[in-house]
């Protein structure tokens, strides 16, 4: 079944979503939602779908990055991205261990959100992540990932946590995808950061 997906502004997005128990998890309901929020990101499209983005305060996320968001980049950007194929699956309960690098010196790309619908900008992330979470089973997991895939996961995480990409991003880069398909998609994050004058932004002279 699709879900109407949560827009900017709806309550649900700035809470702290619920931890779930194993039971719980394993119930017909979370197992139905769990199925609804696949169906409902690969409608989208999207990488990955938080529970509060489906009206539902609980620390489950769906992720996967496949084909049909991968097709329309080139292989230099996905490289660029350190981008490659995620196949589907479920985190529940997920908790941050490490990140590198630390947040002194970030890795920036362009991001975007199915409840900020039809915007992107620059948001900076940690590299490479280790994640322990619950998976569908209720069984434990350890995931390490870099790249992309690091900020999916991050990206989720935040939406858990009732934190949104607008809290992290570098202000003047918010535009609409519109806007960034015609003047910005095949451009390298550092001249993109230069036409923009972020770097001067942040240092406060504009």
């Amino acid at each position: 079944m699709i879900l109407k997906l949560a827009q900017a502004g709806n309550p649900v997005l700035r809470q702290a979503a619920r931890a779930l128990s194993r039971n719980e998890i394993l119930s017909e309901p979370v197992q139905l939602l769990i199925e609804s929020m696949k169906e409902t990101m690969h409608d989208a499209p999207g990488v990955g779908l938080a529970a509060p983005q489906v009206g539902q305060s609980l620390q489950i996320a769906v992720i996967e990055d496949g084909p049909l968001t991968l097709g329309s980049y080139s292989p230099e950007q996905l490289a660029e991205r350190g981008r490659a194929p995620v196949p589907f699956h479920v985190i529940i309960n997920p908790v941050i261990l490490d990140c590198d690098p630390p947040a002194s010196s970030p890795v920036e790309f362009f991001e975007g959100c199915l409840s900020l619908a039809g915007l992107v900008a620059i948001v900076p992330r940690a590299r490479n992540v280790r994640v322990e979470c619950l998976d569908e089973h209720g069984e434990t997991r350890l995931i390490e990932a870099a790249g992309w895939y690091a900020r999916i996961l991050q990206h989720e995480i935040d939406h858990l946590r009732g934190t949104l990409y607008v809290d992290r991003m570098h202000t003047r880069s918010l535009m609409s995808i519109e806007e960034f398909n015609r003047h910005w998609k095949g451009k390298a994050i550092p001249e993109v950061k230069s036409v923009l004058r972020l770097e001067e932004a942040k240092l406060g002279r504009t």
